[in-house]
This record gives C-alpha cells, structure tokens and sequence, in this order.
C-alpha cells in the first residue's frame, strides 16, 4: 500500500513539474501575454497564489508545499523557489532563447508531426502516451477552424536525437491504432505535393467535365438541326448592290415562309432559313416565274444546301440568332415579328403621333377652291398660298422616317 502511494505521488510530482515547466518553457512564455507581465512586476519572481489559479495546475494541486517539492525534485532545474517558498521564477540561468533563423530551423528539426489518435482524446492522454517516449518540450493538438481535434498533433523533442529516435521507431500505435509519424517538415512537403498532385486532377477533372458538357451540347445541337435539315436556300450571283432582304420576303412570300436570311445589302450571296423545306418554296416560286427566278432583274444561282456546308450554315445562323437576341435584351428591348430577315415589324409606339383622317375635299371648279373653313379664294390668293408654301419648304424640310430592321491550442 505505502508503495502505490509513493508511485502516485512521484507521478503527481511529475505532472506538476511539466506542467509549470511548460508555463514557463521556450515555447509557451514568449506567447503567454499574462505571464510576461507577471515576471516583469518583481525580477521575475510569480507568487505561487497567482500559479494555482492556472487551470491545468488547479487541477493537479493547489498546495503549495506540494509545488514546492515537485520543483526541488525536477531534474530539468528550469525554476527557482523563493527563500519563502511562496513565489518561483525561471531560473536567470537559463534565459529565453534568442529567436534568429537558426534557433527556428533548430526548432523545426525537432518538430514531428504525429497522426492516428481519436478525435476524442484529451492532451493529457497524449502526454501520458508520449511519457515514455523522450522528452516533449511541447505538443501542439491540431484542430479544424471548428475547434474540433483533428487526431493529429505537432511535437516538439528537447534534442535532434530524441526526435530522430522516435521517429524511426517502426510499428507506433496508439490504443491499437497505427500512427503516421514524421518529421514535420517532411509532413508538409508530403501536404504540399499532395496539394499540386490535387490540383492536377481537379483541372483534369474540370476539362474532362468541360469536353462533356460541349458533347452534351453539341448533341443536342445536332438533334435540334436535324428537323431543320433541307430548310437552307442559297443564293448568289452578281446581285444588284440595292438587293436587300425584303426583296426575297417579296419575291417568296406565296411560296414559303422565311424564318430567317442571313444576307447584307451589296454582298453577292446568302442564305435565306425557310421555316419548311427550301426545295418545296424554290420550286414553287420557279414554277411562278417559268423557271427563271431572279432578283431585281439579275441571274441567280439558287442552292439547297446539305450535308456538312448545310450543318455550318445552321449553326452560323443558330448563333447569329442568339447573338442578336442577347444583343437586343441587353438594351431592354423586347422583339415585335419574328426576328432578323423576316419582315420586320415597326419597332416604338405610335402614342403622341398625330393621324391625319378624313375625305378628300370636292372643288367646284378650277377658278374656285374652299379650304377647310368652307371659304372661298380667289386664282390670287391661291397663288399666293402656293409660294408661302415653297418658302416653307425650302427653310423647313419634312420630317424623314428612316425605315428599320428588326433583328434578332490551455492552461
């Protein structure tokens, strides 16, 4: 009995030794905000009443002489103990290190990264795990931004050897669980190749999803044309450079309903987009004009289209649509017909125009004329009228309609 209770005490001892050891450690002091107050108030010197408040110390013991004696016993000599036995300090012995480049890398070497625990385990499970295996001047718990353990953990070795022994040694497991161990400078030149190998794929992954996609679409490209195939008319020839679209609306319009023309004024072919087949309205429109069908009096060749030069000109013609409707949405417009090479409907409204409506005025004779008030004029007066009115002509023109288109971590 005496012997358990000599072994609990000398693994009590232990604990408060790491743990104010740790407070006042390479790593944790120079981030402990509190504590560098603390040592600034009296050479160093921090009353043991301010210690037992610590939480992970409060849990361990709050006597005072127990403290006292786990510290006289450490063999890491890190802390002093006041004459009283009331305050301890780090030893000016033993200062904080200088933190250059070297003493960073020297850190780093020390450093190994430790994968496998359970998400529930506790930093005094894994310190009590590590006990045996090195001095650890410090443990890291890695966590997700949720605060939750990740099962993994950075630890920091008091030597270079101690790390490298631990880390190869083969078949570490914790509660059965194998463990991923590595340098930690290793771990994150693992992390980083794992990144880019990532990246890798998530942009082979993309293009694969991308080249798909454009199948898919191209698919259903297709699938649209093929009930438009023998719809496409074309036409050429050396065409009067006045030839515009609504002279095919014209020369069609009993034969043939045109969904759409692809042509511009003065180019010497097109194609015009019959809403049935393109044979049937030629046809039709030839038979009209006993087999000669020309255009503001010119020769025309005129082609049904097919095959791979038909498939191009549909998908031109597709496009060219949604362009223009894209084209006319953006300026918050919105279609009145049918869209670009059908005749086109007079965009705007007729609100605020003025109509002018009624019959014709009957004149008696030559010599005599009633305007609208029923008044009678004389040759005179008429001629007079008749040049006021090319005066007016000449100062003031009329009005020109131009005509358009629509087109579609505690303590």
């Amino acid at each position: 009995m005496a012997e358990n209770g000599d072994n609990e005490k000398k693994a009590l001892e232990a604990k408060i030794c790491h743990q104010i050891e740790y407070y006042f450690g390479d790593f944790n002091l120079p981030r402990d905000k509190f504590l560098k107050e603390q040592i600034k108030l009296d050479e160093g010197w921090v009353p043991l009443e301010i210690m037992i408040k610590f939480n992970r110390l409060n849990r361990l013991t709050t006597d005072f002489k127990v403290i006292v004696e786990a510290l006289r016993k450490s063999k890491a000599k890190l802390m002093e103990i006041s004459d009283d036995k009331t305050k301890i300090r780090r030893s000016p012995n033993k200062p904080l290190p200088e933190v250059t480049d070297a003493y960073k890398n020297d850190v780093k070497n020390r450093s190994v990264y430790i994968k496998g625990f359970p998400t529930d385990a506790t930093l005094d499970d894994i310190k009590e795990w590590l006990d045996d295996k090195g001095q650890i001047l410090n443990i890291q718990m890695r966590r997700t931004l949720h605060k939750s353990f990740k099962g993994s953990i950075f630890a920091v070795f008091d030597s270079i050897e101690s790390a490298k022994r631990f880390v190869r040694t083969p078949g570490q497991k914790y509660k059965g669980t194998d463990l991923l161990i590595l340098f930690k400078e290793d771990y994150f030149t693992k992390k980083n190749e794992e990144r880019k190998q990532n990246k890798v794929e998530a942009k082979l992954k993309a293009r694969r999803e991308q080249e798909e996609k454009q199948k898919l679409a191209e698919n259903a490209e297709l699938k649209s044309l093929e009930g438009k195939i023998g719809c496409l008319l074309k036409f050429s020839g050396d065409l009067d450079d006045q030839t515009s679209r609504e002279d095919l609306h014209v020369l069609f319009r009993n034969y043939g309903e045109i969904k759409w023309i692809d042509f511009v004024r003065g180019a010497k072919e097109g194609i015009i987009f019959f809403k049935e087949k393109a044979k049937e309205a030629l046809n039709k429109a030839k038979d009209a004009h006993n087999g000669n069908l020309k255009l503001r009096n010119k020769e025309v060749s005129w082609k049904v289209l097919e095959g791979e030069a038909e498939k191009k000109a549909l998908r031109k013609i597709v496009e060219d649509q949604q362009e223009s409707l894209n084209k006319w949405k953006s300026k918050g417009r919105r279609f009145k017909g049918k869209g670009k090479g059908n005749k086109p409907s007079h965009s705007g409204s007729s609100k605020g125009r003025v109509h002018f409506q009624g019959r014709r005025t009957k004149f008696n004779t030559d010599e005599e004329r009633r305007d609208h008030r029923g008044v009678k004029r004389s040759r005179e007066g008429r001629d007079r009228d008749r040049g006021r009115g090319r005066d007016r002509d000449r100062d003031e023109p009329s009005s020109k309609y131009k005509k358009t288109e629509n087109g579609a971590g505690s303590k």
